[in-house]
């Protein structure tokens, strides 16, 4: 059967290798796959929930969409739009937080989190959030999206939101109940300084990432300075359990080569760190240093990138447009 598939990506700057690893890869395997209908959306609406410069912020739209691209989807054979030009996406989110219940958007842990101790200075954007994330995939009835921990409840939110949708409106099947497609290995790349703490462009050190625009002697220079541990390289996974550095570096070199963790295990057993630190350094260039030079030859062409947006927001708009008048038809507008 196929798949029809759909994720988003926020607009926020500076995308790095666990951007990449954690989802990016992703899509562009599942966009080759050919039986797969796949929707990739820059979720511009959902990056205004915490306060944006908006020069900055046309700039990282562009540069979310170039990143696409670079990494290899085809805006030819999948839809690439920026979600603020397809107008349905926030009509859905109004009449569907009509739908939703207080009890379950206070759940959420990640509005916990993002939210912090003073919740009472929050936009309501970020307590809806995931409303509108409902919405961006029931508009596509999107049967599966590409998710990682930290958006399953989300997707679980979703999935309750659509069948409580075709109960009230006695509509069954209206809104597709999507499944979850989760990457079991290397979904969470973590930070090079710190193997407890997630890859982040927060991180006061530019030193804990990879960035995609990074060359190849920043690359060196993060890998050679990246922490790892006094032990000799692991021999089993089982040896890994402790730690958490180690884990992380072999997690990045075997997403890479898309291969296990047992593999790579074995393919350095009995070697020094330095010796896999080096192969680490060439396998990252290999495969990031093409994404980078391509993203910043895109980014030249603000045009082209602009086009590309505007194009998928007019194959977006066709599949969404028919979906929210269905769905006023059966609120009674």
């Amino acid at each position: 059967m196929r798949k029809k598939i759909f994720s988003g990506v926020q607009p926020t700057g500076n995308l790095h290798l666990g951007n990449y690893l954690g989802a990016i890869k992703n899509f562009v395997e599942l966009s080759n796959q050919k039986d797969n209908e796949c929707v990739f959306c820059v979720v511009d609406l959902h990056a205004i929930t915490i306060k944006q410069d908006p020069k900055q912020l046309k700039r990282n739209i562009r540069e979310t969409a170039a990143t696409f691209i670079a990494s290899g989807i085809d805006p030819n054979s999948s839809i690439i739009f920026n979600q603020s030009m397809v107008s349905a996406h926030s009509e859905c989110a109004w009449i569907l937080s009509c739908v939703s219940k207080i009890g379950w958007l206070n759940r959420m842990t990640q509005f916990k989190e993002k939210a912090g101790k003073d919740k009472e200075k929050a936009s309501i954007g970020l307590y809806s959030y995931p409303v509108l994330m409902a919405a961006d995939i029931l508009l596509y009835d999107a049967t599966h999206v590409p998710v990682g921990n930290d958006q399953k409840q989300h997707l679980e939110l979703c999935r309750d939101i659509a069948q409580k949708f075709n109960n009230d409106f006695d509509a069954l099947d209206f809104l597709k109940v999507p499944e979850p497609l989760i990457q079991k290995q290397f979904s969470r790349i973590m930070s090079l300084k710190d193997g407890l703490k997630k890859m982040s462009k927060s991180d006061p050190s530019d030193l804990s990432r990879i960035n995609l625009t990074d060359e190849k002697d920043v690359i060196l220079n993060k890998i050679k300075k990246a922490k790892t541990d006094p032990m000799p390289m692991p021999t089993d996974v089982m040896n890994l359990s402790a730690r958490p550095e180690a884990e992380n570096l072999l997690g990045i070199y075997s997403s890479l080569r898309s291969q296990g963790l047992e593999e790579s295990i074995n393919e350095f057993k009995g070697k020094q760190f330095s010796e896999f630190k080096e192969r680490l350094s060439e396998t990252l260039i290999e495969k990031i240093e093409p994404i980078s030079r391509e993203i910043k030859k895109l980014l030249n062409d603000e045009k082209y990138l602009d086009q590309i947006l505007f194009n998928g927001s007019e194959k977006a708009n066709k599949i969404a447009s028919k979906k929210i008048k269905e769905i006023k038809q059966l609120v009674g507008f």
